[in-house]
C-alpha cells in the first residue's frame, strides 16, 4: 500500500508542468522511483502547527499540514525528538517508548504516519542515544537506589573529571549539560535496550528510520569507537526493517566526516556545505570569484570523501543560524540561489521548517526554533528563552499567492528534483568549460544522463553545450531574479541570466 501511494505521488510529480517565481519545468516522463533518496523537511513539532489551541505545536497540527509538505516537493520528514522530556527541545529523554503528552498520543502519531505514507512521505525521528535525561528513571535509580540494575548504564567516577558533573557526592559523565547524563554504550544491557527501542519504533510504530544525534560524542575523542558504534546501530536496525534509513550528525570538517563514512551508516550530513562558514555561503559572497570552479571543487571533494555513504546536504538546521540569517533577507535572489544550490546536490537533501519563507533565527537556540509563520493568527508559542522573534518576509499564505516568492522558488526546486531522479542519485562528473563562474555537473544514473548548469556569475553567461553534449532539451530552470530574463537554448549555446540554474538532458521524452 505504501509503495503504491509513493509511486502514484511520483508519477503525478513527473507529469506536471508549472511556472513559479520565474522558474519553469516542461512536461517530462520517467520511471517512478522508490528508494532511500528523499527530499526531507525538518520539523520541530513544538513550533510548527497547533491544532488543539493550547499554544503549542502538536501531532494533529502537523498531520493537517501534510498536503503542504507534499506540494512543496518534500517526500520525507525528519522530526526533532517527540519522546517525553522535561525540556522544550526534548533532547533529554525520560521514556523512549512514548510520545510527549504536549505533542499528543501514540495513536495520533500512528495516524500521522499512515497519513504521511499515503502521500508517499517517509518519516524519520530523532534518536538520542548519547545521553538520557537526568529525570529518566534509569538515571534516578542509578544514583539513588542501592544495588541499582542501572548503575552500569552510566559512567560514574569518584573523582572530578573534564566533562563530568556531580550528584550525591560522586561524578557522572555529562558532556553536554548536567541534565543530560551520558550512557555507557559499552554496556551490553544498554545496547540490548537500544535494540528494543529501535525495534519498537520501526516494527510496532512504523517509522522509516532515524536521525542520530551527536554521533561524535558516543565515545568522546575516539573516532574509531564512534564508527564501530554507528555500524552496530545500522546493522541492528536493519534486522527489524530492511529498508531503514539512518542519517548521522557528525558536526566536523570534511576530512573527519570522511573517517565516519567508514561506518556502515546510510548517510551523514554535509556540514561542509552548510552554515556561514560553509562552501555554499561563501560562493554567494559579494567578493566571491571563480565561483563555478570552486563549486565544482567542493562537489568533487565531498562526493569523493563520502564514497558509498549518501551525502545529506543542508544549509541550516535547528542548531545553526537559519539560512536567511546567514545570507540576509535584503537579497531575495541570494536566498533563492542558496536554496537552488542545495536542491542540486546529490544525496538526500534536508530543509529546515520556515527556511522556505525566509524565517530568521540566530544567537541562541530558542531563536532558531520559533513559531512557523503560517499567517498572523496561526502562531504557536515561542520556545522559552526566545529573545528575538520577528518575521522579515511574508507568511506562508501570502508567499503561496506570490509566484515570485521564496516559497515558490523552493517549491519549484524540490519538485524539479523529485521529477528528475538523476539529480539526487546520479554519479557526478564535472564538465570542463571556459567560464570560471559557471559550474556544469553531469549526473548519470541507470543509463540516463542529465546536465546541471549553475550560473553563479552576477551577470548573464553563455555556455557552449555543443562542446560536451548534443541534442539536449531543457527539463527545468530556476531563476533567482525573474526580471533578469530567461534561459535561452539555441544551436548548442545556452544563455543564462545571473544566478540561474538549468537542468538539461537528451534522455527524456518531452511532451509537447
Amino acid at each position: 500500500m505504501r509503495k503504491k501511494a509513493l509511486i502514484f505521488a511520483i508519477i503525478c510529480t513527473m507529469l506536471f508542468s508549472f511556472a513559479a517565481c520565474g522558474s519553469e519545468q516542461v512536461n517530462i516522463t520517467g520511471e517512478p522511483v522508490d528508494d532511500a533518496y528523499r527530499n526531507y523537511y525538518e520539523i520541530f513539532v513544538y513550533s510548527f502547527s497547533d491544532f488543539d489551541g493550547d499554544g503549542y505545536g502538536d501531532i494533529l497540527g502537523m498531520t493537517e499540514k501534510l498536503d503542504y509538505v507534499k506540494e512543496m516537493g518534500f517526500n520525507g520528514i525528519w522530526l526533532m525528538p517527540i519522546m517525553p522530556s522535561p525540556s522544550y527541545h526534548k533532547y533529554d529523554v525520560t521514556d523512549y517508548y512514548s510520545i510527549d503528552p504536549l505533542y499528543g498520543t501514540m495513536d495520533e502519531f500512528r495516524d500521522f504516519l499512515d497519513a504521511a505514507h499515503e502521500r508517499g512521505i517517509n518519516v524519520i525521528i530523532d534518536l538520542v542515544l548519547n545521553h538520557t535525561s537526568s529525570q529518566n528513571p534509569w538515571f534516578k535509580s542509578a544514583v539513588y537506589e542501592e544495588n541499582s540494575p542501572y548503575r552500569e548504564w552510566y559512567n560514574f567516577s569518584d573523582k572530578a573529571k573534564s566533562g563530568y558533573s556531580s550528584v550525591n557526592g560522586e561524578y557522572y559523565e555529562a558532556r553536554f549539560t548536567s541534565t543530560m547524563p551520558d550512557l555507557n554504550l559499552d554496556n551490553e544491557e544498554v545496547r540490548a535496550e537500544i535494540e528494543k527501542i529501535m525495534d519498537f519504533w520501526l516494527t510496532d510504530v512504523g517509522v522509516d528510520g532515524f536521525r542520530l544525534d551527536a554521533c561524535t560524542n558516543y565515545y568522546t575523542g575516539s573516532v574509531k569507537k564512534n564508527v564501530e558504534f554507528l555500524t552496530w546501530v545500522e546493522n541492528t536496525a536493519r534486522k527489524y526493517k530492511e529498508d531503514v534509513f539512518i542519517v548521522g550528525e557528525v558536526w566536523e570538517n570534511i576530512y573527519t566526516i570522511g573517517q565516519y563514512c567508514q561506518s556502515e551508516v546510510d548517510s551523514l550530513f554535509t556540514f561542509p556545505y552548510a552554515q556561514s562558514s560553509g562552501y555554499l555561503a561563501k560562493l554567494l559572497g559579494s567578493t566571491a570569484k571563480n565561483t563555478g570552479k570552486n563549486l565544482a571543487t567542493a562537489v568533487e571533494e565531498v562526493e569523493k570523501l563520502y564514497g558509498d555513504t549518501m551525502p545529506a546536504p543542508f544549509f541550516a538546521n535547528h542548531d545553526t543560524d537559519r539560512t536567511a540569517s546567514i545570507l540576509g533577507t535584503k537579497s531575495l535572489p541570494k536566498l533563492k540561489m542558496g536554496a537552488g544550490l542545495i536542491a542540486m546536490m546529490s544525496g538526500s537533501t534536508f530543509v529546515y521548517y520556515g527556511d522556505e519563507i525566509g524565517m530568521t533565527g540566530s544567537e541562541n537556540d530558542p531563536n532558531k526554533r520559533i513559531a512557523m509563520y503560517w499567517n498572523d493568527e496561526e502562531l504557536t508559542e515561542n520556545p522559552p528563552g526566545t529573545t528575538y522573534a520577528k518575521y522579515k518576509l511574508a507568511c506562508v499564505d501570502e508567499q503561496l499567492e506570490d509566484p515570485d516568492s521564496l516559497l515558490n522558488y523552493y517549491k519549484a526546486a524540490y519538485n524539479l528534483r523529485a521529477a528528475v531522479p538523476e539529480i539526487a542519485r546520479g554519479e557526478s562528473e564535472i564538465v570542463s568549460q571556459d567560464n570560471s563562474e559557471v559550474c556544469v555537473i553531469k549526473r548519470t544514473w541507470k543509463g540516463k544522463t542529465v546536465y546541471i548548469v549553475i550560473n553563479l556569475n552576477k551577470e548573464e553567461s553563455v555556455i557552449t553545450t555543443a562542446d560536451f553534449a548534443e541534442n539536449l532539451e531543457i527539463l527545468g530552470t530556476l531563476y533567482s531574479d525573474p526580471e533578469a530574463g530567461k534561459v535561452a537554448y539555441k544551436k548548442g549555446a545556452l544563455t543564462m541570466p545571473y544566478w540561474s540554474i538549468a537542468v538539461l538532458s537528451a534522455d527524456y521524452e518531452i511532451e509537447e
